[in-house]
């Protein structure tokens, strides 16, 4: 580099490097347990959006939650990747937070609350806590007709506060993997009102058609996907007994039939 010492070269890196270390460690200073309460008022954060701009975010309508469809009811792609205190390595998926910008974040903000599911990760925070929107909920917390002009601003504050879940006329349902098979056998739950995310899944076996009586722990996989793998092969139905992060618990019985198969969906009858 003509004209640039290496003395100026070294500054100019450790400068560089200086910046991304504030930076990671700002966005690692946080308190999980305050975004996890239910009493913790509104708290600080920043927001960013991903994906189409009236879409759910990843191109699959996913995410690293395991969620599919977060474009389609009860989703209705008003969703968010989390940084760790809000996606928590999995156990934050499906948790529910309303989200606010007010005018003196952006002159485009209604300072209306609107509701999100967390579906997914965010890898790079830029804040303590970070939202990172689908562009159809990022927009959402615009003054009607300005979704676009709000969109355009890309990154702002917001605040955020932990609330209930509650998605109308839905049921807990359960998604078997594709590729599950007896030995192998990684379940997604979904729509869970109430705290929304579920920290851990049993499940018991049948024999002969009969129920056994025990529960087995499964493990989590990644994101909300709870696995259990198996020398005996699982036969049907299997009943599946969900844990919410406040400890309350359902038990979906026989909920999985026998023949079941590997992407395939199945609503209980359960809820919170």
């Amino acid at each position: 580099m003509a004209g640039v010492t290496t003395n100026a070269v070294a500054v100019a890196i450790a400068a560089l490097l200086s910046v991304l270390v504030t930076s990671v460690r700002s966005a690692e200073n946080y308190d999980t347990s305050l975004a996890k309460s239910y009493n913790s008022g509104w708290l600080a954060a920043k927001a960013t959006w991903y994906g189409p701009p009236t879409g759910a975010g990843p191109e699959d309508n996913g995410g690293a939650c395991g969620f599919k469809n977060a474009n389609k009811y009860p989703f209705s792609s008003m969703t968010s990747c989390g940084n760790e205190p809000l996606f928590q390595d999995g156990a934050g998926c499906g948790s529910c937070y309303q989200i606010r910008c007010l005018k003196n974040n952006n002159p485009a903000c209604s300072g209306e609350p609107r509701t999100v599911v967390i579906t997914d990760m965010n890898y790079y925070p830029v804040a303590r806590y970070h939202f990172d929107l689908s562009g159809t909920a990022f927009g959402a917390m615009a003054i009607g007709g300005q979704n676009d002009k709000l969109r355009h601003a890309g990154i702002i504050d917001m605040q955020f506060r932990r609330v209930p879940c509650n998605f109308p006329g839905m049921k807990v349902t359960f998604f078997v993997l594709p590729g599950a098979n007896p030995n192998y056998f990684p379940v997604v739950p979904a729509y869970a009102n109430g705290d929304g995310a579920v920290v851990k899944m049993d499940v018991m076996r049948s024999r002969n058609g009969r129920p056994t009586g025990s529960w087995e722990a499964m493990y989590r996989s990644w994101g909300t996907v709870f696995r259990l793998d198996t020398r005996e092969a699982l036969q049907g139905p299997l009943s599946l007994r969900i844990t919410s992060d406040t400890g309350k618990t359902r038990v979906a019985s026989n909920i999985i039939p026998y023949g079941w198969k590997g992407g395939s969906s199945y609503w209980s009858n359960v809820q919170f």
